[in-house]
């Protein structure tokens, strides 16, 4: 059937501004759920979101170059790209998540033509609708509109996505609301400017079953998807505002993954654990207030309890969504032995380097446990002034203590990390050392402290340091001598390249 021809009404413009409100949180919220997942199944959200923002704005480009060869029967051919967009778009994180975890090598081939169908057909819905409105408003009152409220609609789809659609839905179900709102476009707009096609109301009405059984069972698909992407049953899963946090468990042996990444495993974490907390406890004169940075799963929290004398622990970890998890769940307050609970613990659920800034107080040990600098924004957390503002939170005789990423994998970004440290605490000595954690292979820590590393207090409760091993961890061979490098600054995120260089070197020999 032919379309009918539009008429004037401010009913029929309100439909249409409204449109290009709905298309660009639309596509706003997809350019970020392809992000977000890239950065949770690939690391390096710099990178991930770089990549998918250049592949969605030229995409954008291709669609509105092409949208001038759309000559005839426009409002036909905006529904008919808001339903393909409601389809690519709406399936879009199953699909990316599938592809993943199912292809081989696939997932980047996938990424991008996801990103090239979203965003070009995002970019030929806008030249439509700013020709639409043309046909009943002046073209300077129309483009005016029309920009402003692309420029609106993408500030609520930026807004909405990390306070509202990600934690309370994830990305699979997220998506799939998104594709239900472009076809409720698509369908509203056919229904206000009289348009009939049996063709596009039967694809409007598969798509939006295909969309509802996404969102209804998105969660379950998820969690079948994570099974394939991991070696061990997936216990819980779950998104927060900040990241994609799983848990797995194969008999006695827990672990947890972050965006993908390893972040322990029960069965050898006391390792690490003892390794980070107990050498700069053993340096401090006084271990009675302790900061610890990171740490949300409450397992370095846990080692710094085992100390008589403690009084007060800062723990200051960002995600609300970790420290409450093991804070609830029995199988993981059973490792961290309750201790995210104990009276002394305070949780604060904020950025570690802002704690820092705004902290007007001293404490005796600091304990960084934080995420590996993977990429620019994470390298911040190590840099010379991370450390320099660090050294004045310290009381005097206290001690800092730090992970390190491995000297083994990553010996670049280990060493730069020391000698940013050395650049940033030039009052303490800085005693680089390592363990191994067999989940990771070689770790290491860096110890800053007025003196050299003091014997350890007695601890009974003690699984891997013994005082010969204790002694041993600042002893270095030859494969893991320093390395001529540069000290991480802000301006010069050198630390994220080390550590990229390093880990590429293990993964592509």
């Amino acid at each position: 059937m032919s379309e009918a021809k539009p008429e004037g009404g401010q009913a029929r413009q309100l439909v249409l501004l409204t449109s290009v409100f709905l298309v660009a949180v639309a596509g706003l919220v997809y350019e970020l759920i392809a992000g977000t997942l890239t950065t949770y199944l690939l690391g390096s959200s710099v990178l991930a979101f770089s990549v998918v923002i250049g592949l969605f704005l030229s995409a954008m480009g291709l669609g509105a170059f092409l949208a001038q060869y759309i000559k005839r029967d426009l409002i036909g051919a905006f529904i008919n790209a808001e339903i393909a967009l409601a389809a690519v778009g709406g399936s879009s994180a199953l699909v990316l998540f599938w592809s993943f975890a199912i292809l081989t090598d696939g997932y980047q081939l996938m990424l991008g033509l996801v990103c090239l169908a979203c965003g070009a057909l995002v970019g030929v819905e806008i030249p439509l609708l700013l020709r639409i409105l043309e046909e009943r408003v002046d073209l300077r009152v129309a483009a005016s509109h029309v920009l402003a409220l692309d420029y609106a609609g993408a500030l609520l789809g930026s807004l909405a996505f990390p306070l509202l659609l990600l934690p309370q839905l994830g990305l699979v179900r997220a998506a799939a609301l998104l594709g239900l709102m472009n076809l409720g476009v698509a369908a509203v707009t056919q229904y206000i400017l009289n348009v009939r096609r049996r063709g596009a109301q039967l694809a409007m009405v598969v798509i939006a079953i295909a969309l509802s059984a996404i969102f209804i069972g998105g969660g379950q698909a998820t969690s079948w998807l994570e099974d394939r992407l991991y070696s061990d049953p997936v216990l819980l899963s779950k998104t927060t505002a900040y990241q994609r946090v799983v848990v797995t468990r194969w008999r006695d042996d827990l672990r947890m993954y972050v965006e993908g990444h390893l972040q322990f495993s029960s069965q050898d974490e006391y390792r690490y654990h003892e390794a980070l907390v107990h050498p700069a406890m053993a340096s401090a004169s006084e271990r009675k207030a302790i900061l610890i940075l990171g740490g949300g799963d409450g397992l370095a929290a846990r080692e710094v309890l085992k100390h008589p004398g403690v009084a007060e622990i800062d723990l200051v970890d960002l995600d609300p969504a970790v420290t409450d998890l093991f804070s609830s769940h029995p199988l993981l307050t059973a490792i961290n032995e309750d201790a995210l609970n104990d009276d002394r613990v305070t949780i604060h659920n904020q950025d570690a380097i802002k704690f820092l800034e705004q902290a007007t107080r001293r404490w005796d040990v600091i304990i960084m446990d934080l995420p590996d600098p993977n990429d620019a924004a994470l390298s911040r957390l190590y840099t010379v002034a991370s450390f320099r503002l660090a050294s004045r939170r310290l009381r005097s005789g206290g001690a800092l203590v730090s992970q390190a990423t491995s000297p083994f994998y990553a010996p670049e970004a280990f060493w730069c990390i020391v000698e940013t440290a050395r650049e940033g605490m030039a009052s303490h000595e800085i005693h680089p050392y390592h363990a191994q954690v067999p989940s990771f292979g070689e770790w290491g820590f860096i110890l800053a402290a007025n003196q050299g590393p003091s014997p350890l207090v007695g601890l009974e409760s003690r699984r891997f340091l013994t005082d010969a091993v204790y002694r041993s961890m600042f002893d270095f061979p030859v494969d893991l001598a320093p390395r001529r490098v540069q000290a991480n600054h802000l301006a010069d995120a050198v630390l994220a390249r080390y550590y990229r260089d390093g880990w590429m070197r293990v993964q592509d020999p």
